[in-house]
């Protein structure tokens, strides 16, 4: 076979190869660690009554942290949450009744940085969602992890389970095959960043340095914005599989997961251009192939289509590489990955078609 028909193929090649470099490298909390350092974990809550039980009586399960205080932020809830938190944790938490956001602040930056705040003499930072559920020595292992990267910000991803097989582990596959990992963590750049707010753990110095949330009032992906901001002060970062110590619940319906995408994705790009520029590329990467190896195959073109199937395949297999990376399912999950795109791709329009149209909004609150 002549070279000119193999270089369609060289960026698939390049990025399922980073892919799999990248799962080799990526860093890993211990399960058995233990630390001495004084640690507050942090838990916004705002009408999660339903599902922050799981998540408490797992922080209450923590072993290897013999100076751990958890502090909880009711965030002007109306289902009941305080009192669902009083019943689980009693007086093992400090439960916190949060203020409603100033003008120019956003709901969860708001309830973090009151959280920051009242954390006492606290070493490290640990924030949490509620749909998290962390394994006994998950905190323990972060903080360790933290201090053995050298970093002020550690963000460790959850195994993602719930609604959303075909939609939620692009998150992993993403920054695993298009994000050098540790270049991310060596280099100065706040654009080389990236972060899931789940499950944040962080150097109380260097999360003041940065500004805390207040350097991210009115950001709607504050915890990317948080890891910018760690690197504007100097700080470093570094992203680490938590699969193993943590599991998320992220959303238990397409329509949750729906509206939670719609929320955010139209601020990951900068601007409907670059959006669909990214979104242009992933289909022409990881849409066209299949599809071209059918119509391929209809023509009896059969030389073209075996190429169009390789193509296919190489993205197929950087999903693989992910999943395995990070405790996702790889089988049958990664065959769709076409489809996976291609639903991507219409949550970021619908996102932006609400930004336009001025309604997007969360848990009440205007976005």
């Amino acid at each position: 076979m002549r070279w000119p028909a193999l270089l369609p193929l060289l960026p698939l090649v390049a990025l399922t190869t980073h892919t799999i470099v990248n799962a080799a490298l990526l860093r890993r909390p211990r399960t058995a660690a233990t630390t001495t350092e004084r640690v507050a974990v942090l838990l916004p809550l705002r009408d999660e009554a339903e599902r922050v039980t799981p998540c408490l009586q797992a922080l209450l399960g923590q072993s290897g942290v013999p100076h751990l205080e958890i502090l909880v932020l009711d965030d002007g809830s109306a289902d009941g949450t305080a009192e669902v938190v009083r019943a689980v944790a009693g007086d093992k938490v400090r439960l916190l009744s949060g203020a409603p956001p100033p003008a120019g602040w956003l709901g969860k930056p708001h309830a973090c940085a009151q959280l920051a705040s009242a954390a006492g003499d606290a070493d490290v930072l640990v924030f949490v969602d509620a749909d998290v559920v962390l394994a006994p020595g998950a905190i323990a292992g972060g903080v360790e992890l933290l201090r053995s990267a050298g970093v002020q910000l550690l963000s460790p991803y959850p195994r993602i389970v719930g609604a959303g097989r075909l939609v939620q582990p692009l998150l992993q596959w993403s920054w695993l095959t298009f994000l050098p990992l540790r270049a991310m963590e060596r280099s100065p750049r706040p654009s080389l960043a990236a972060a899931g707010g789940q499950w944040l753990v962080l150097d109380r110095a260097g999360y003041e340095r940065a500004g805390g949330h207040a350097a991210v009032r009115d950001d709607v992906l504050e915890d990317i914005g948080l890891a910018r901001a760690v690197k504007r002060a100097g700080g470093r970062i570094a992203l680490a599989d938590g699969s193993a110590l943590a599991e998320c619940l992220m959303y238990t319906s397409w329509r949750e997961l729906r509206d939670g995408y719609s929320k955010s994705m139209w601020a990951s790009f900068g601007s409907p251009a670059g959006a669909a520029a990214v979104v242009g590329l992933l289909v022409l990467l990881y849409v066209v192939p299949p599809v071209a190896a059918v119509v391929f195959l209809a023509a009896g073109a059969v030389g073209p289509a075996g190429w169009a199937l390789a193509a296919y395949l190489l993205g197929v297999v950087g999903r693989v590489a992910a999943a395995r990376a990070t405790g996702g399912r790889a089988w049958p999950d990664a065959l769709a990955q076409p489809v996976s795109i291609l639903l991507f791709g219409a949550l970021v329009v619908r996102s932006f078609a609400l930004r336009r149209s001025g309604r997007l909004s969360w848990k009440g609150r205007p976005v």
